[in-house]
């Protein structure tokens, strides 16, 4: 099956800036794919090399196989919603839906029945008539994805939909975008900085930093099998230890070896060890045996509901610690000595 949107060595210079470097991926159709990293990293300048508003320096981009570089947006069948949504607000919620039906010349007699189709599909049904200030949020955002649907693109392009949104808001259209992707079936990719976004919505995510790809996976993928020190630290939080790797499955520290999975490439090489702070287990007493089990010091302690975080020192290491909050037995105060503990698998081993 062609790939709806193939990108090929990609690059964007701006006068001696690289923004875009070498990018190739490929989003498959009906997938929910997301670009993401921290500003300024080139993935909204990708995206708009995508849509047509941004001409590459070098590179192809391909929709459904065919190249589109010299097409102009209007062209290549995209949908586009931006982060400020860009609606009319001199017009009611129908006409907004019905301006891009009317640029792209469809029949008269399809605008209404498409603009009453829309509206169920994003849960605003009877809202023709609403004026684009009288709406909530959250309602603006749906009739944006709602102009954008209504032209039926072959792929649909967010950059950063649901930055201006409060988070509670936020956190309840990410549910509700991906129920509208799987039911639409239309392809997205998505731009967000917001790595949690990414991980709760994407089939796939890339991950870019300072114009390059750092790694393309599922969010399991991305979250547990890091290729590199930037997605470690930049996925969610981390621990990231120092060290030579001795052996494949050995790595010296200052003061402690750790059990790890390392490949053969690694051995002799200095390398970070990238441990999630939920994967390691704290108590006063430890009933499972770990293959990498130390005694450390509670320096700080903070409480967050369901869970609590402890910074414990062991050695001259500092290890973030994520304690599941059930019982007495695991909170501990700060200066209390603790037994941690985690096993050979949950230590990622990538280079420096």
């Amino acid at each position: 099956m062609t790939a709806d949107v193939e990108v090929r060595d990609l690059c964007k210079t701006y006068a001696t800036t690289l923004a875009v470097d070498n990018v190739s991926f490929e989003v498959e159709q009906k997938e929910f794919y997301s670009l993401l990293g921290p500003s300024g990293c080139g993935k909204t300048t990708t995206l708009r090399m995508i849509a047509g508003f941004v001409e590459p320096t070098s590179g192809e981009i391909k929709l459904r196989g065919t190249v589109v570089n010299q097409l102009p947006p209007f062209k290549r069948n995209i949908g586009m919603v931006f982060q400020n949504l860009a609606l009319f607000p001199h017009m009611n919620v129908r006409d907004n839906l019905a301006f891009g039906l009317k640029m792209k010349k469809f029949p008269g007699d399809e605008v209404e029945p498409r603009v009453k189709k829309v509206l169920d599909v994003v849960d605003l049904p009877g809202f023709e008539e609403r004026r684009i200030n009288q709406l909530s949020g959250g309602q603006m955002q749906r009739v944006a994805l709602a102009r954008a649907l209504i032209t039926d693109p072959t792929v649909l392009l967010l950059d950063e939909p649901l930055g201006a949104l409060d988070l509670k808001l936020r956190l309840q259209l990410q549910v509700e975008l991906k129920q509208l992707q799987q039911r639409v079936g239309t392809t997205f990719i998505f731009v967000t900085h917001d790595q949690g976004e990414a991980l709760t919505m994407s089939h796939r995510i890339a991950i870019m930093n300072k114009g390059k790809l750092m790694q393309i996976g599922n969010a399991l993928e991305i979250y547990e099998k890091p290729t590199n020190k930037f997605v470690a630290d930049f996925i969610g939080e981390t621990n990231l230890l120092g060290g030579k790797c001795s052996s494949p499955d050995r790595v010296s520290c200052d003061n402690f070896e750790l059990a790890v999975e390392a490949g053969d490439d690694l051995v002799g090489k200095n390398v970070l060890v990238s441990i999630r702070p939920e994967k390691i287990a704290a108590g006063k007493k430890l009933a499972q045996s770990f293959e990498n089990k130390f005694e450390g010091l509670v320096e700080e302690n903070f409480f967050k509901g369901s869970f609590m975080i402890y910074k414990i020192r062991v050695e001259n290491a500092r290890l973030t610690v994520n304690v599941p909050n059930v019982d007495a037995d695991s909170r501990f105060q700060s200066g209390e000595r603790v037994h941690i503990g985690w096993d050979r698998d949950a230590s990622v081993v990538v280079s420096e």
